[in-house]
């Protein structure tokens, strides 16, 4: 079918299923519609996730009520909300991702809203400090992933993830892996 014989309505559908970014519409933090990106970042199908809290794909109970408040505090008294954070999977895996959101009804900023998504695959938490290869350490420590483990999937000794995780807590200013993990999920 040509161009010129696709009607405006489904265009606009095109755009937004299609769209090579995560796009999600919420109301009162309710998934009501996502595209294929959407479904490709998360790994959940439309189904599962059309009229579930956006909870889902949040690591902690915390993080979503910490950034629901945050989103609150901004949306106030701006129409459009930008941050980064770690998002999780319907696997399980956590990710980072950059989330732009812009609320339709400014009275009641969650009453509509749309967001976009963006899967940063190579950009973990808000470390400039750390160097590429802590950030790549850090990512599989959120995932849960052992010394060993880490090792293996990076083709790195295991002595030489510990010395990179211990990097990454000292800049951080944790004491353990259990502070880190929630350090990056909640603070970001």
């Amino acid at each position: 079918m040509a161009y010129d014989q696709i009607s405006d309505a489904d265009l606009n559908l095109t755009g937004f299923m299609d769209a090579p970014i995560g796009l999600m519409v919420l109301s009162n933090r309710v998934i009501q519609r996502i595209n294929t990106e959407i479904e490709r970042i998360f790994g959940w199908t439309r189904d599962e996730l059309e009229g579930r809290s956006i909870r889902a794909l949040y690591p902690s109970s915390v993080d979503y009520e910490k950034t629901g408040s945050r989103w609150r505090r901004w949306l106030d008294e701006r129409p459009r909300y930008t941050d980064e954070r770690f998002m999780q999977c319907r696997s399980g895996e956590i990710i980072w991702t950059r989330a732009s959101g812009r609320t339709l009804t400014p009275g009641d900023p969650f009453r509509l809203m749309v967001w976009t998504f963006e899967h940063l695959e190579n950009r973990p938490p808000n470390s400039a400090t750390l160097t590429p290869r802590e950030r790549e350490v850090a990512r599989y420590i959120v995932n849960g992933y052992t010394s060993k483990e880490t090792g293996l999937a990076m083709g790195i000794s295991p002595r030489t993830v510990e010395v990179h995780r211990g990097s990454v807590m000292k800049k951080l200013g944790v004491q353990n892996a259990a502070e880190l993990v929630a350090k990056m999920i909640v603070q970001n």
